[in-house]
């Protein structure tokens, strides 16, 4: 997994993004239809590419009520929009620079290990090492995290629910 900028943003969500249910693994739409989209999900949850200050992309993870947050990678953005939709959301402001917030504390370990996977300088051999695991159980746990997210996504969408419901 390749580092992160995970730098907070002030900007909201955006509302005038298309929900979609599935990851982009699971066959979201990852087309970028104005240069900007990456990934949409229901509850107004999305990830948007965008341009680094050096041209670089960026992906920036945008939910309502959260302060939103940018990677370097499409992967890390998506894993942290996994392991927002597995513990039903969280806000990462009042935690500080190192903090982790409660609701992904209380989630378990394959949760926190999802979000530390996510952190900056935060590796796969790191979070290994932290544990005492083999880097394959830490990929296990990864792996319950999007499957918990994807299943999360897709009742909703059976339940028909948008990105402007919830």
């Amino acid at each position: 997994m390749s580092k992160t900028n995970h730098a907070p943003t002030d900007e909201p969500a955006n509302s005038d993004t298309q929900a979609n249910d599935d990851t982009p693994t699971d066959g979201a739409d990852t087309t970028n239809r104005d240069g900007s989209m990456h990934a949409s999900y229901a509850f107004g949850v999305c990830i948007r590419e965008e341009a680094s200050p050096d041209g670089d992309p960026v992906y920036r993870f945008q939910a309502p009520h959260h302060e939103g947050v940018v990677f370097d990678d499409p992967d890390t953005a998506e894993l942290y929009a996994d392991v927002y939709f597995d513990v039903n959301g969280f806000q990462e402001a009042g935690t500080g620079d190192r903090g982790v917030p409660p609701a992904i504390i209380q989630a378990g370990r394959d949760t926190l290990v999802g979000y530390l996977l996510t952190q900056p300088d935060t590796g796969r051999q790191w979070v290994a090492s932290y544990y005492g695991e083999k880097p394959e159980k830490i990929d296990r746990y990864v792996a319950r995290v999007r499957k918990r997210a994807r299943l999360i996504r897709e009742r909703a969408a059976e339940r028909g629910v948008t990105e402007t419901e919830g």
